[in-house]
């Protein structure tokens, strides 16, 4: 098999390809994948997938995170659950709703007022009127995973990664690098992620893709154990799991916070600083630059969760992800042939980390 693509879902193509008996020749075009893959939370999140084939992927995707973490403990997964916060009565009523659906219990969720949440999570001196617990919930450490699977790829003496090698063409059961090698195999996945340039733009010109821009940082260690991950109250207009419970309750949001498409989600890192964020901006052809005033607005809301003990930001970086522009009912993803045996997948919409074991394991059913 072929993989051209070393972030998360090339990664997990070629893990589970070789799982499966494959040899596997993995294809990147930089030295070491620098996409969305490695620009994220690490969140294995299902509190807000939609009801349905979202949930379904989303829970078996966790199931085998669970199953890769224990041949591979280095890719630090962690079911530490999440903590969804409300500051106002409107929010706390979505909450009230999410815990009465009828996937409540499959997901994991206990509604908790504020003192039950300081004992689930201490660490949070901020205000809040309850939240919402998801047992299910997960992290991995994005930025090593990759790494630690590629390694432990290698060892099985059938898998070969290629980097710095870019993507020029292809055809039937083939792909050609930049270097004119032309890599052949029974079956080709094209993982490319959002930032494409040359013959892999020309590839998905026309498709129904749209680019979105997301803004995160880090911060120096907190020097406490935040023990879940945290979402706050603006999470619920952007996550498709609870934005049907939304209408007729949640009033709108602040229009500073609305016009970069704020929400506040916080996940420590195993060296105890913070990765918080972030913004679904549409990403604008040519705009390299970006403002400091969301990650403002995003830090204020953590001190407002977590109190003013905040660590100071230590790095902060942007990235795009692919999304679907008009998807049918319950397609999660963008999945196409473009060529006998040459399949392309992406396009899950900034649910890359969480979904992507078990979108692989949908291209071997």
């Amino acid at each position: 098999m072929i993989v051209i693509g070393g972030g998360v879902f090339g990664t997990m193509h070629s893990y589970l390809a070789l799982q499966r008996g494959a040899d596997v020749v993995h294809l990147e075009r930089d030295v070491v994948p620098r996409g969305a893959t490695v620009r994220n939370f690490g969140l294995v999140w299902i509190s807000g997938r939609a009801p349905g084939r979202e949930l379904q992927l989303a829970l078996r995707a966790r199931e085998l995170w669970s199953d890769i973490a224990r041949e591979n403990p280095g890719v630090g997964f962690r079911a530490n659950g999440s903590l969804t916060l409300a500051n106002r009565d409107d929010e706390q009523a979505v909450l009230e709703r999410a815990m009465e659906r009828g996937d409540a219990k499959e997901r994991g969720f206990e509604m908790m007022s504020a003192d039950e949440v300081r004992r689930k999570n201490p660490a949070l001196a901020g205000e809040f009127l309850g939240g919402l617990y998801c047992r299910q919930d997960a992290a991995v450490e994005s930025r090593k995973s990759l790494g630690v699977l590629r390694t432990a790829m290698q060892s099985t003496g059938r898998y070969e990664y290629l980097p710095a090698r870019e993507l020029v063409g292809i055809d039937d059961h083939e792909a050609v690098d930049h270097q004119g090698v032309r890599h052949r195999g029974d079956r080709v996945y094209l993982c490319l992620g959002a930032s494409l340039s040359g013959f892999a733009a020309e590839l998905f010109e026309g498709e129904p893709l749209r680019t979105v821009r997301l803004q995160m940082a880090e911060t120096e260690p907190l020097g406490r154990e935040l023990t879940t991950s945290l979402a706050n109250g603006d999470s619920l207009r952007y996550y498709p799991g609870f934005q049907g419970l939304c209408e007729g309750l949640l009033a709108p949001q602040n229009p500073e916070a609305a016009t970069y498409a704020i929400q506040l989600l916080c996940q420590q890192r195993l060296h105890g600083g913070l990765t918080i964020g972030d913004t679904h901006e549409p990403d604008e052809a040519g705009v390299f630059s970006s403002s400091d005033r969301p990650l403002e607005i995003i830090m204020e809301a953590a001190k407002a969760l977590i109190g003013s003990r905040m660590p100071r930001i230590e790095r902060r970086w942007s990235g795009t992800y692919h999304q679907l522009s008009s998807p049918r009912r319950d397609e999660i993803y963008f999945r196409k042939e473009v060529a006998k045996g040459v399949v392309a997948v992406t396009g899950a919409g900034g649910r890359g980390m969480t979904l992507a074991p078990a979108i692989a394991e949908e291209s071997f059913q």
